[in-house]
Formats: C-alpha cells, sequence, structure tokens
C-alpha cells in the first residue's frame, strides 16, 4: 500500500525504482518484484531514461497508468480508515458555540 500511495502523491509523474524504495522503506528485494507485478496487471508502465550518467547504471522509471489509477484510488479507499488514538484528541474542545 505504501507504493500505491507514494504513486499517487503525485499520479502524473514517473518514479525510479530506488527513490520509491527510499521514501517508502520498502527494500529493493521486496520493492522490484511488486513493481513487475503491478506492470503486468496493467496498472505500471516503465521505460528506461533515455541519457545515461557515467559512474551509475541506468534507471527505470514507473508510472501509473488509467487502469492503476482508478485501481489504486479503489485499493485504497477500501482499507479502513486509521483510527485516531484518543490521547490525540486530549484537550481538543468544540469551537465556541457548536454542539458536539
Amino acid at each position: 500500500m505504501k507504493v500505491l500511495d507514494k504513486l499517487l502523491d503525485d499520479p502524473c509523474s514517473s518514479f525510479y525504482g530506488y527513490d520509491l524504495s527510499k521514501s517508502t522503506g520498502i527494500k529493493s528485494g521486496t520493492l522490484y518484484p511488486m513493481l513487475v507485478r503491478l506492470e503486468e496487471a496493467g496498472w505500471l508502465e516503465s521505460g528506461w531514461e533515455v541519457a545515461e550518467v557515467e559512474g551509475r547504471p541506468r534507471r527505470r522509471f514507473y508510472k501509473l497508468t488509467t487502469d492503476g489509477l482508478q485501481g489504486a484510488y479503489q485499493v485504497l479507499r477500501s482499507l479502513p480508515a486509521p483510527k485516531v488514538a484518543p490521547r490525540a484528541l486530549n484537550g481538543l474542545r468544540p469551537a465556541h458555540g457548536s454542539a458536539l
């Protein structure tokens, strides 16, 4: 879900695998097979960067497809809403004149 959430942060942008790994905390051995499955399902499209930079390999970028965008929203909407811890509400009061 972290990967879908990250891709939905900016659905029109392309993301490199390494950047996705760093921003989600998912190790590459888990992330790349996940990206392959999402691409095979038609949720992602990928491609290699055009310019090669000396001293590092070419990077592969990933971008949500229209089906991926719709599917990711559907998956994330189906998840239960995060619960707010009671202590996070301590000290909060209703606005003046409003009822609970």
